[in-house]
């Protein structure tokens, strides 16, 4: 399988929705409990565009198929944290353990560099082990913990926070 890389185009987003609210709906990568609307999503999209801030697709080159999305935005928005983001990663369950979390996490990187950002924060569900692993292959440190922060299908979840230097 061939797959490229690219900026996230207007057309994309019910593909990208798609992979977004069937996490939300199934899993706990992410801890809200309601899918968002098309609606939504594309105000949502704007306003990262307005604010300079990627979201990338991986693409299966033949077919075009979105395989899975990443992006990343403000961690905090009082000024002191302007050069701090945190970023997310989602892949369609056919497509995990290929690699493409990696590929799409590199870009990342590669671009928050390019925007001469300092820090990138993961905020990953303490049982999430896979993720958590990939962030330190790829140098993240794990910089906090914090249990029964959050809820996902009535149970507390915990997140581990982690981070990466893009100036090292």
């Amino acid at each position: 399988m061939s797959v490229q890389i690219r900026p996230a185009e207007l057309q994309d987003l019910t593909a990208i929705l798609n992979i977004f609210n069937q996490e939300i709906l199934n899993g706990t990568a992410n801890w809200r409990n309601q899918a968002l609307s098309l609606e939504e999503y594309t105000q949502w999209y704007h306003q990262l565009l307005r604010d300079q801030f990627p979201l990338l697709v991986a693409v299966e080159s033949t077919t075009q198929q979105i395989l899975g999305f990443a992006d990343y935005g403000s961690f905090r928005s009082l000024i002191g944290y302007k050069n701090t983001v945190e970023h997310s990663v989602f892949i369609h369950p056919d497509f995990q353990g290929l690699g493409l979390g990696k590929a799409l996490m590199l870009k990342l990187i590669e671009h928050a560099r390019q925007q001469h950002l300092h820090i990138m924060i993961a905020a990953i569900d303490a049982e999430n082990s896979g993720s958590i692993l990939l962030h330190e292959k790829l140098g993240f440190k794990q910089t906090g913990y914090m249990p029964e922060v959050g809820q996902k299908f009535g149970k507390w979840r915990d997140l581990v926070l982690m981070q990466f230097n893009l100036d090292a």
